[in-house]
Order: structure tokens, then C-alpha cells, then sequence
């Protein structure tokens, strides 16, 4: 049996797999199966995976249900102990895979080990932006804690002890948007994390994404279902906080009154900064206008995001 299952749920990235699929099969360390989930593509994806000949590959083929459907479909077909995902427009430095067999062979009480990212997006490559007190380069953390700016588990950069999808259920296939989110909280509240400050993925900004899509803002997580837990744990309650602020002003900037007022009133502000409290209350048309500037900061690497 292989160290690792890697699993790409694919659905239209013609314009991004073949880099993808480089990126895995041109890790340093080469015990893992690569489980590639085309989940109803209508583009020319298959066709760019089967430019690819190697034996670590299995392809599986299903009808359209989603991303968090695909995961799903990957993991209850995966052989091996340890799960890693990766989505088909991200990317993977050659180190990836060796260094979470090292951290997993240092720490081999943890069950969750992640990595830190960089963001590229049409104009630039910046390093993401961690809430972590960085103690060594490597570091078990609390999710919530560490998750106030970038959160430190990225899908395309982490590493889960399969048995734990016991636990803590699969992805919703209800949520169009913000599954990860989701599976990250339920992970979060009954186990720590294993990071390293090491640069060791690529997410790729991808402005077609279906998550960005504003037709999915009625299946995007409303944290409801954490409602009373959030009462008893002030750390699960400021980070969804901070969510709720994000998805606040997306929908304002969307004018989704409906979904605005939702998650305006989950908000403790006192969670929130100045800045945030001010983004807030600032009309629709005043959001529209910082976008561009922050844009332009974010090229010139003096932001992350406005809305963070």
C-alpha cells in the first residue's frame, strides 16, 4: 500500500490540469497513488489527463454533483492511511509530499498537517498572510487561532489521517460554497494542527471558480449549525466573526439584503477591528470603489485583502 492518496476533483480546468498533474507526478518523494475524480467535465479536461501515462494514476469518471461530491467520491476509493487533496488549477512545489512525510513521521501522534501557501493571481504572486505567533518552522496550532487573516488549512496544501473523515463526517454536498470552510471547523473543534511556515503549494485564483459564482450565495455557509457551540467557544466565535464579516460585505457588494442581514446580526463586533467595523456600514457604492485600490496594493504586496 502507497504513504499517500492524492486525490483532484476536476470539473472544466482544461486551462490548468496539465500543470496541476506536473506539479504531483514531479514530487520528490513518489510513494502515493493519484486518484483523479473528473466530475463531469465539458471542456477538454479528460483529454489533457490523458496526455499522462503513469501507474500511480487512477481515473474515475462520475456525473456533475459538485467538488465536495468528488472529495468525497476520492476519499471512500483511496487506499492509503494518509489523504491529501489538490485541486486541478493549484500547484504543488517538488518538496511538498517529502516534507509532510517527514512531519508526519516527527509528529506521529497528529492526525492534521498542513503547510503554508502563496496566491497567484493575474498580476502577482504573494505569500499568504498567517495570524500565527511563529515559534519554530514548525508548530502545532489552534485552527480558529491561527485562521483570522489566511486560513492555515488551504485544500490543496494539507495532509489528513484518513480515519478521521470517520469522525467528522465528508464534505457537505449541500454547500456550493464554503464546504472546505465547513470540514475545516468541524476538524478544528477536536483536532490541532500540525503547520509549517515552509511555502509548499500555489493557489491559483481562478475567477470562473463556481464557489465565486453570486448564483451559489443561498448555498454558501451560514454557520447556523455551529450556532451553540459558537456560545461556548470564544475562539470558534471570533473566527466565524470574521467570516461572517467577508461574507457580509460580498453580499452587500451583491446586494443580497437578505443574506447581508443574516450575517451582520451573527457578528459580535466586538471580534471585529476598526477598520472592519467601518468597512461595515460603508454604502455599496463607497465597497465597489475600494476594490480597485486594493487590488493595486495587493500587486504591489502592501495588502492582502480589504476585506480580511
Amino acid at each position: 500500500m502507497c504513504f499517500f492518496s492524492v486525490i483532484i476533483p476536476l470539473y472544466n480546468k482544461e486551462n490548468f490540469i496539465e500543470n496541476t498533474l506536473k506539479s504531483v507526478l514531479d514530487q520528490t518523494f513518489t510513494d502515493f497513488e493519484l486518484i483523479i475524480v473528473n466530475d463531469g467535465s465539458t471542456d477538454t479536461s479528460e483529454e489533457k489527463v490523458f496526455q499522462f501515462h503513469d501507474v500511480r494514476i487512477r481515473y474515475f469518471s462520475k456525473e456533475n454533483e459538485g467538488v465536495s461530491s468528488a472529495r468525497n467520491y476520492g476519499i471512500s476509493v483511496a487506499q492509503s492511511d494518509y489523504i491529501t487533496f489538490i485541486d486541478a488549477d493549484d500547484y504543488w512545489y517538488p518538496d511538498f509530499l517529502k516534507e509532510m512525510f517527514q512531519n508526519i513521521n516527527h509528529y506521529p501522534e497528529e492526525k492534521i498537517f498542513s503547510g503554508a501557501i502563496e496566491i497567484e493571481t493575474s498580476k502577482n504572486i504573494l505569500p499568504a498572510v498567517y495570524s500565527i505567533d511563529k515559534i519554530d518552522n514548525c508548530q502545532i496550532v489552534n485552527y480558529f487561532n491561527a485562521s483570522h487573516k489566511t486560513t492555515v488549512i488551504c485544500t490543496s496544501c494539507a495532509v489528513f489521517k484518513k480515519s478521521i473523515f470517520d469522525k467528522v463526517g465528508n464534505f457537505d454536498i449541500n454547500l456550493k460554497s464554503g464546504q472546505d470552510t465547513d470540514m475545516w471547523i468541524r476538524i478544528g473543534l477536536i483536532y490541532p494542527i500540525l503547520f509549517t511556515h515552509t511555502t509548499l503549494a500555489r493557489y491559483v485564483y481562478d475567477k470562473n471558480s463556481l464557489s465565486k459564482n453570486k448564483e451559489y450565495l443561498n448555498k454558501r455557509l451560514n454557520f447556523s449549525k455551529f450556532s451553540e457551540i459558537e456560545k461556548k467557544n470564544s475562539a470558534l466565535k471570533k473566527f466565524l466573526d470574521l467570516n461572517r464579516f467577508s461574507f457580509a460585505v460580498k453580499c452587500k457588494l451583491n446586494r443580497d439584503k437578505a443574506n447581508f442581514e443574516l450575517y451582520y446580526n451573527g457578528i459580535d463586533v466586538t471580534n471585529l477591528d476598526l477598520k472592519k467595523k467601518i468597512i461595515l456600514k460603508l454604502p455599496r457604492l463607497v465597497l465597489k470603489t475600494l476594490i480597485p485600490i486594493n487590488l493595486y496594493l495587493a500587486r504591489i504586496g502592501l495588502s492582502n485583502s480589504v476585506f480580511k
